[in-house]
């Protein structure tokens, strides 16, 4: 059964479209992360044109974000004034970003802007990510030490001027920093359609020392309204959100996320990080094949011969 889709002006599989949503809550579930990183490949991977890909693949983050912020809130791991000032940069980046697709759609290079950009962003972080999970499995032992000192330290955040006083989070620091990272999320959020939060909380944890309770659900927070500000200035400024699109894939995420929850407990935190990372360099290598092989080799080969 196909469906039309107005913006993309295509027509899809319906049952690939909840699928999709389906494997990317599946994955959201079982690892913990917004999925956003890894909807909009999969979207440009099934024929839906970059440009809606990038637009309409948060949508989904939105209804997650609530339901995961109202939890967090519940269990007072949220610290709304830390959200707020992050949010303010946000919606900064997320103006940035979308005047940038704008301008990349007006010169005809959005789609290798975007394909570049995920082939760099998922090598470095998937790349991090892997190092990271190995050092972990293979190190247990006597890790928890360190990072005790860690925390213990006082880095170059906190001798930045205009400092405040989070009581949330137990932080007295600048405010500068929430602010520029909440810029870069939202800067990622306008041009590639991810919800940060995968860069995000490791700032959050190990550059301005926030718990790390408190930094999954201050994340969340940011990013149901850093996600939706983009989705409206998508729809004002470039008209690339398919409304149809989004809930094809919010109603596969929802179930798809249940499921890979109850995946996700099976398995150690060491050996989920190894999987997603080894999930992120498979699908930045996807992308970066497709920049060097060309589409239409075959066709080329047959009108040759």
């Amino acid at each position: 059964m196909h469906v039309y889709l107005p913006i993309a002006d295509i027509p899809v599989n319906l049952l690939l479209m909840l699928a999709l949503g389906g494997i990317v809550g599946f994955l959201s579930g079982m690892f913990g992360v917004g999925g956003g990183f890894l909807m909009t490949p999969m979207l440009i991977f099934a024929g839906v044109p970059s440009a809606v890909a990038v637009a309409t693949g948060a949508n989904p983050l939105i209804a997650s974000s609530i339901t995961g912020t109202i939890a967090q809130y519940r269990r007072k791991n949220v610290d709304v004034k830390l959200g707020l000032y992050l949010l303010a940069g946000g919606a900064a980046g997320a103006l940035l970003g979308v005047q940038i697709v704008s301008l990349l759609r007006r010169a005809g290079q959005f789609d290798l802007a975007v394909s570049l950009l995920y082939v760099v962003f998922m090598s470095v972080v998937g790349g991090i990510m892997f190092i990271e999970s190995l050092r972990a499995i293979t190190s247990q032992q006597g890790s928890k030490p360190q990072s005790a000192r860690r925390r213990e330290q006082r880095g170059w955040v906190h001798a930045l001027p205009f400092r405040t006083r989070f009581k949330a989070s137990k932080l007295y620091i600048s405010a500068l920093p929430p602010i520029g990272l909440g810029i870069l999320v939202g800067l990622l959020s306008g041009v590639m359609g991810v919800g940060g939060g995968f860069v995000m909380v490791p700032i959050l944890i190990y550059v301005l020392r926030v718990p790390t309770s408190l930094a999954i659900g201050t994340s969340l927070f940011q990013v149901i309204f850093v996600s939706a500000i983009t989705t409206v200035l998508q729809a004002v400024w470039n008209h690339t959100v398919d409304i149809a699109l989004a809930a094809m894939l919010m109603v596969g995420g929802v179930l798809g996320a249940q499921a890979g929850a109850a995946a996700g407990q099976r398995l150690r935190a060491e050996q989920l990080r190894l999987l997603l990372a080894i999930l992120v360099l498979g699908v930045g290598l996807r992308l970066l094949a497709d920049l060097f092989v060309p589409a239409g080799i075959y066709s080329l080969s047959r009108g040759a011969s």
